[in-house]
């Protein structure tokens, strides 16, 4: 049966359907050797489907899902010639070929969220779910209420870009620190420094702590796990899907 080939390669554990299509659109993703469009479709049964070169397995993959305690200094990327910390160097003892879901800055550290499992990352990565995301921000200054009030009704951050309304509550108040806690539910780039920037605010240090419900809890820098049972309960319900385990079917009347 034929499927369009950003839902293969997502099925395959390949990368996101958002990834899928960016590799298709630079030409990099070919069937039976001729290179594709967004939109194409395959039968995984009968053409062989390539990214790079490289062919890729249509078979159905045991799905993973992970949480990692992402240090400063490292990219969120599975290869990058020109960096010499991945995240990559983090998932030893991971055999499956997991990928982010969302980014975190190069400086910005905490939560971030792995899996082979190309819908879920969909999902979760898909603007209109709403996905809350809560991140400790530490700004070496006072912060007034003004910047507060500035930076949570929405603001423009980038030429058209404009944010939704978040949360904003104050952790520590000092004299030349303040450690604020933005609760989120959009990802654009570099977002909160964008924000405090804009409210005339430096950010020396930035770390994600929840995302839909998981929270990185007691990782430690460079630290993995696979989410519980408990953890996939809260995103699922986070992206309006019912736990699996929970579905009943309809009595008949």
């Amino acid at each position: 049966m034929e499927k369009r080939l950003q839902k293969i390669l997502s099925d395959s554990g390949y990368c996101s359907r958002r990834k899928a299509e960016e590799l298709i659109e630079k030409g990099l993703v070919r069937v039976n050797g001729k290179a594709v469009k967004v939109g194409d479709k395959a039968d995984t049964e009968k053409d062989t489907v390539t990214v790079c070169g490289e062919k890729i397995d249509t078979e159905a993959k045991a799905l993973r899902y992970i949480k990692l305690y992402k240090p400063r200094g490292y990219l969120t990327s599975m290869e990058d010639a020109h960096s010499d910390k991945l995240i990559t160097d983090l998932l030893k003892g991971i055999d499956e070929r997991v990928y982010p879901i969302g980014r975190l800055d190069k400086n910005s550290e905490g939560l971030l969220l792995l899996t082979n499992d190309g819908n879920f990352a969909n999902d979760i990565m898909h603007p209109k779910k709403h996905v809350a995301k809560t991140y400790r921000v530490t700004i070496p200054e006072k912060v007034t209420d003004e910047q507060i009030a500035l930076m949570s009704v929405g603001m423009e951050i980038d030429s058209g870009v404009i944010t939704q309304p978040c949360v904003i509550n104050v952790i520590t108040a000092e004299s030349g620190r303040t450690v604020l806690e933005f609760v989120i539910k959009e990802g654009k780039n570099r977002q909160i420094r964008k924000m405090c920037e804009k409210a005339g605010l430096s950010v020396s240090r930035l770390k994600r702590t929840s995302v839909g419900g998981v929270k990185l809890g007691m990782l430690r820098p460079g630290e993995y796990k696979d989410l519980t049972a408990e953890e996939m309960r809260a995103l699922r319900a986070a992206i309006g899907k019912a736990d699996p385990a929970k579905r009943t079917k309809k009595r008949k009347k």
